[in-house]
């Protein structure tokens, strides 16, 4: 099976030994790579604000779905990594407000830290 690797400079740069996302199948399934808040012209973090960094993680993730041919509307299978799940409603209303219905699958972590001091990532599957 061939993989075809995904890159954006519309997202931030990798900060480990992985890509962005990676295409594979003759369905074209495309696994993304986790998204934190990163601006991708600095590579740092947007905001201290969860909601901030909730949106720009989201901004990231569609930046590289396009990148690989696809739109909001080809994710099957989200997860998300809060490191506060008290902020959970939170990110719930912003997911509502960005990805259409009807609304892929989703496991919803809660983990005690992420890169960058993230306190949010979101990581996806889309088929196209």
């Amino acid at each position: 099976m061939a993989k075809q690797i995904i890159h954006t400079d519309s997202a931030p740069t990798a900060v480990g030994p992985y890509s962005q996302a990676v295409a594979c199948g003759p369905g074209k399934m495309v696994f993304l790579s986790g998204q934190i808040g990163l601006e991708p012209a600095t590579g740092e973090m947007v905001s201290e604000n969860f909601e901030g960094q909730v949106r720009q993680s989201f901004a990231n993730m569609q930046a590289v779905i396009e990148a690989a041919g696809g739109t909001l509307n080809d994710i099957v299978k989200l997860t998300l990594y809060l490191t506060d799940l008290s902020k959970f409603a939170s990110a719930n209303a912003i997911m509502a407000d960005i990805i259409p219905q009807p609304y892929p699958a989703r496991s919803t972590i809660g983990i005690s830290s992420l890169p960058k001091g993230a306190q949010f990532e979101v990581e996806a599957i889309i088929v196209i």
